[in-house]
C-alpha cells in the first residue's frame, strides 16, 4: 500500500529541493511531485484593488469621470 508524506520545504540555491524522511530506505524508488505557484503570476488591477482596505473608491467609470471633472473644476477656483 502506498503512503503519502506531505512536506513543505524551502527551495535551496540552484533550485534544489531536499526531502528527508527516516522511513525512506536507501535505494528505494519513490515518486516526487512538486507543486508551486510562480511568483510572476500576473493579477489584474481589479483583483489587486479588491484586496485593498476599503476596496475600490469608485465602482463605475462614470464615478471616475465625475470625480476627475470635479477635481479639474476645483483648480479653476
Amino acid at each position: 500500500m502506498q503512503e503519502v508524506f506531505h512536506r513543505k520545504v524551502t527551495v535551496l540555491p540552484g533550485g534544489k529541493v531536499e526531502v528527508v524522511n527516516a522511513e525512506l530506505e536507501t535505494g528505494q524508488t519513490v515518486d516526487v511531485v512538486v507543486l508551486h505557484e510562480p511568483r510572476s503570476a500576473r493579477r489584474s488591477a481589479v483583483d489587486i484593488l479588491a484586496e485593498a482596505p476599503g476596496h475600490r473608491l469608485f465602482k463605475t467609470g462614470k464615478e471616475v469621470d465625475d470625480y476627475i471633472r470635479q477635481e479639474r473644476a476645483s483648480w479653476d477656483r
